[in-house]
């Protein structure tokens, strides 16, 4: 599992609207990863548009902010187009930085047992360094969650 202060796991992933997007480009900058189960969810919804809505404050403050799952770019660019989103959306489509990252393993829902990804969000330093993590995330007024963290 990830820790504050360790570098993250190094990724290479394509998005929906900035191409190739890699750790090793990302360096220099401080950027939030916020990882996802899938689109078009309720819950994925209702975070995205927050954060939608917010992306002028994260941008004065210069950090970049990208969604994260294991859904294909069609999927990402039909959900992008619809809630008309304002940050990329990048695709782990095998799972590999997201199992890396240990941030996919047995759930419960409705009395259901499952492998799936956590809900959990990143603050990424510029020396590719954890900053700040959420788990277990509560979708809603997160986006305002974690600009107050930047802002500190």
């Amino acid at each position: 599992m990830l820790k504050v202060g360790e570098p993250i796991p190094g990724f290479t992933l394509m998005s929906d609207k900035a191409g190739e997007v890699s750790t090793e480009k990302l360096l220099g900058t401080r950027y939030v990863i916020f990882v996802y189960p899938k689109d078009d969810t309720f819950g994925w919804t209702v975070e995205a548009t927050e954060f939608r809505d917010r992306i002028p404050e994260f941008q004065k403050l210069g950090v970049a902010v990208y969604g994260l799952s294991a859904d294909d770019l069609e999927s990402h660019n039909k959900f992008s187009e619809k809630h008309q989103l304002n940050f990329p959306l990048l695709a782990d489509l095998d799972h590999q930085w997201i199992d890396q990252a240990g941030l996919r393993g047995e759930q419960e829902w409705n009395g259901k047992k499952f492998i799936g990804i956590f809900r959990t969000t990143l603050v990424v330093g510029p020396d590719g360094r954890l900053e700040h993590l959420w788990e277990k995330v509560k979708f809603q007024n997160h986006a305002e969650e974690v600009l107050t963290t930047l802002k500190q």
